[in-house]
């Protein structure tokens, strides 16, 4: 009898000694997990977005990659995770444009239904850059010549739909001023012709024409933002002469439907942790403002900024060609 109770002791350590293994070989994250960003290295998303990837890995102690898959206009990096397993393994770090291209396009999946969202991580306040050649010093001017010269004022978009894209549209519809609009493949072949002359303007997170600005190879005539950019106290808003003029783009991270909810719990801990960490004052100093909050205000915060641009849409007939 004794033995048999020794032995049913045993059986249980056993098993429970097994449980909790199993449990803490699943604890998340155990292995490398991929963000995917759905455009090319190099622009202002994949810069936030690797600074997040290293925080991450620092704080979990596990591996945080970021695997950029561009092409589609964001929706083939977009798919990627649509497709992947929801385990938190392969998650989207992506812009604004990944809620507002569908509304533009016909998109092969539903922001709302395919993805989980995890965490608000910034907003990008946009700026309004032009050639230097452009006499405007300012956006009342801008107008201005704008409206001498209908549709002769050229502005870049980065990508159709983009929060660029909408803010330009926005922009001509507030002020009454004819722009030619002139499509690009991204930003970096926009800015080359904006500093060569080819185009007059180009409206684009701040951080993307800094470094030009800086250089006297272009002029920045505003910030889209409500209030002034810290780092930039010269700078004038755009609602200084339109008021409640206001746009943003923003970044945020998504996994697939369906992540367990102890997954996104994790995660967005995680996002926000790194928020408050030395990351906060680099992203701020390069003219973002710092999001984070919990995932319940980052659903809000999603379901009213499309709203929002779903109307500058409609209003605008933008149609991705």
């Amino acid at each position: 009898m004794i033995k048999r109770a020794n032995f049913l002791r045993a059986a249980v350590a056993v098993a429970l000694s097994a449980s909790l293994g199993g449990a803490w070989a699943q604890a998340y994250p155990s292995k490398t997990v991929t963000i995917v960003i759905p455009f090319p290295p190099g622009g202002t998303l994949d810069v936030v977005g690797r600074l997040l990837a290293q925080k991450l890995s620092t704080q979990t102690g596990q591996s945080f990659i970021v695997d950029n898959k561009p092409g589609g206009v964001g929706t083939i990096g977009a798919m990627a995770v649509k497709q992947a397993q929801p385990d938190g393994y392969t998650l989207l770090f992506a812009p604004s444009t990944h809620t507002t291209s569908p509304m533009t396009m016909k998109a092969p999946y539903d922001v709302i239904k395919d993805f989980s969202p995890v965490a608000l991580v910034a907003k990008a306040p946009l700026g309004i850059a032009v050639n230097n050649d452009v006499p405007a010093k300012d956006v009342k001017s801008l107008i201005a010549h704008a409206k001498a010269n209908p549709g002769k004022l050229s502005f870049a978009i980065g990508s159709t739909g983009s929060a660029g894209h909408l803010s330009t549209e926005l922009l001509r519809r507030s002020s009454g001023a004819e722009l030619l609009i002139v499509p690009y493949k991204g930003s970096a072949p926009a800015y080359q012709d904006l500093i060569g002359g080819q185009i007059d303007g180009f409206i684009d997170p701040i951080l993307g024409s800094s470094a030009y600005v800086k250089a006297g190879r272009l002029r920045l005539l505003a910030v889209t933002s409500k209030a002034r950019v810290p780092n930039l106290p010269d700078v004038p808003t755009v609602a200084e002469t339109i008021p409640g003029y206001e746009f943003y783009s923003w970044y945020g991270l998504w996994g697939p439907a369906k992540l367990p909810a102890d997954v996104v719990a994790k995660l967005n801990a995680e996002v926000n942790k790194a928020l408050s960490s030395d990351m906060r004052e680099t992203l701020v100093n390069q003219g973002l403002e710092i999001s984070g909050g919990s995932v319940e205000e980052f659903v809000k915060f999603q379901r009213e900024d499309m709203a929002k641009s779903q109307k500058v849409i409609n209003e605008g007939k933008i149609r991705a060609e």
